[in-house]
């Protein structure tokens, strides 16, 4: 697999289903620096569709139930994902994977609501409360010129199918709540769709040294509201 063919995959992914893709503030894009990606989540096409937008390759966490699933497991592979270990590792594994990877200055692809908006199908307008992870990722991780962008995607379109009972992922991942509930997953797909890029957050290193003792948690939930108002407030002129 090359460099690219996760973006060229992507690429094609969205022209195969007829997706129509507009792209807001793209002139805010970092085209050179390490980036964390930050988007709300209700698609299984969100990570072709980033990548798309950003004409980046981008490496995204994914949950570990999907390099479980054969089929699955194949598919975000090609997408360059890398999915989380086992439970007790998680963290450990995607700081690790994830500092690499920024640190040869590419895009690392998070969604902060995690599963739950992929699970319990949500309006497009929804969006949930953010996880802290990336923000301790991007004041942890030893990268010059790091930048965390903010990604609003608003659907306007689009069809939702419910392909298989959530407990078929429990199988897999018999550690995850989520799929120990009734109900079948769903699956949206995106027909037309708006692509809005925020204000990159730029990490400096007054922020690095302001991350220690009892500031470190202030600094952090400073980074998690910036990108969640930007989100929120991208969402509002999208629709």
């Amino acid at each position: 697999m090359t460099g690219r063919s996760p973006l060229i995959l992507s690429q094609q992914l969205l022209t195969a289903l007829g997706t129509q893709v507009f792209l807001h503030h793209q002139d805010r894009i970092p085209h050179r620096s390490a980036v964390v990606a930050i988007s709300n989540h209700r698609s299984f096409m969100d990570a072709p569709l980033l990548m798309a937008a950003l004409n980046r390759p981008v490496r995204f966490a994914c949950h570990h139930y999907m390099g479980q699933v054969p089929i699955l497991r194949e598919f975000v592979t090609r997408l360059g994902c890398f999915p989380l270990d086992a439970p007790g590792q998680r963290q450990q594994s995607f700081f690790h994977q994830a500092v690499q990877l920024l640190q040869s200055h590419q895009v690392v692809g998070i969604f902060p609501e995690g599963a739950e908006p992929m699970v319990h199908l949500t309006p497009a307008r929804q969006m949930g409360l953010f996880q802290r992870g990336f923000a301790h990722l991007a004041m942890r991780a030893p990268v010059q010129d790091l930048a965390v962008l903010p990604i609003a995607i608003a659907s306007q379109q689009e069809t939702t199918n419910f392909p298989f009972p959530l407990k078929l992922l429990g199988w897999f991942d018999p550690s995850e709540p989520l799929f120990q509930q009734a109900g079948w997953h769903p699956m949206v797909f995106y027909h037309r769709v708006d692509v809005l890029i925020g204000k990159p957050f730029w990490i400096t290193e007054t922020h690095r040294k302001s991350y220690q003792g009892k500031q470190a948690k202030a600094v952090v939930t400073d980074l998690v509201d910036y990108c969640q108002d930007e989100i929120i407030a991208l969402l509002r002129y999208g629709y």
